[in-house]
């Protein structure tokens, strides 16, 4: 009787200790999952509320990206544009230009036959400017050429020279150029189609409105202006300049000196007598009233000295 309740109790304080475990594991299961379920409920609501963030951006946070550094949100798709760009422009970008300066026999002759074979290369001439001295006929003038034609026209122009005083060809590499500029001007694409999008959907009140169209206009500026200076280039690659100058020179001519014989000498001695005369008697000619003042004040002069 003594051990019966005893062993009974024991095992009651057993289970009681098992249900106790068993509690607090179901109690961790449970704050666990809560745990789980509070964590995914966070990150929905902040991916909504980041992209209710990016729809309704601001006006004012709508900025210009400096030139060749791209935005956050376009680094990417820059990074891409220039790395196109690099393989667009992977031929290298060369403007040439050509000076030649000719001694022909005849200027007029050799321009005209220059302006002939230039039509046959699809360029043309400009600048053009003739000086005509007593020693020298120079023609000097600018060949726009097409950059695949450049060396055979210079070619074919030195062969209408008797000699060649000069031949030079300077060359230009613009291709980093033209990356730059084609990149600078998609950044600014890129900031312009932002600025458009929040025109359209985001400006309500009129500052918004007029702020939004002077950074457009400003921007529209600067893709203007890099877009005339990547014609500018295209132009000057594409044309290449040949500079030349003709000269012809003129023979000098000695005058004979003759020798004067004595009658020329006494010629010229009498003519030269005879014009003396002339001015002396123009003299009193016209002073002839001066001298009569003279006169009358002897007269008079010799009047008082006799009284």
């Amino acid at each position: 009787m003594f051990y019966k309740p005893m062993f009974w109790c024991k095992n009651k304080f057993v289970t009681v200790i098992l249900k106790h475990k068993i509690m607090k594991v179901y109690l961790k299961e449970i704050e666990f999952r809560k745990l789980i379920a509070s964590i995914l409920f966070l990150t929905i609501v902040s991916c909504s509320n980041s992209s209710a963030y990016k729809e309704n951006i601001p006006i004012s946070e709508v900025y210009e990206v400096p030139d060749g550094l791209p935005s956050k949100e376009t680094s990417k798709e820059s990074k891409k544009s220039v790395i196109n760009s690099g393989q667009k422009f992977n031929q290298l970008k060369i403007i040439k230009t050509g000076t030649l300066k000719l001694k022909v026999k005849n200027v007029k002759e050799t321009t005209k036959r220059i302006k002939g074979i230039t039509e046959g290369f699809n360029a043309y001439i400009a600048n053009l400017k003739y000086v005509n001295t007593s020693y020298q006929k120079e023609n000097t003038f600018k060949i726009k050429v097409p950059k695949e034609y450049f060396d055979v026209l210079l070619d074919s122009i030195s062969n209408y020279a008797d000699i060649i005083d000069q031949e030079t060809i300077n060359t230009q590499d613009v291709t980093e150029q033209f990356v730059d500029v084609t990149s600078r001007l998609e950044t600014k694409l890129q900031v312009k189609e932002r600025y458009e999008s929040v025109l359209r959907k985001q400006a309500k009140t009129v500052e918004e409105i007029i702020y939004a169209e002077e950074k457009l206009g400003s921007i529209q500026e600067e893709i203007e202006a890099a877009q005339g200076k990547l014609k500018y280039l295209s132009d000057r690659v594409a044309f290449s300049s040949i500079n030349v100058i003709l000269y012809e020179e003129i023979p000098y001519k000695e005058v004979k000196i003759q020798q004067k014989t004595f009658w020329s000498k006494s010629k010229k001695g009498f003519s030269f007598g005879w014009n003396l005369l002339e001015s002396i008697v123009l003299v009193f000619v016209h002073s002839w009233s001066i001298l009569l003042l003279v006169i009358v004040g002897i007269l008079l002069y010799r009047n008082r000295k006799r009284v």
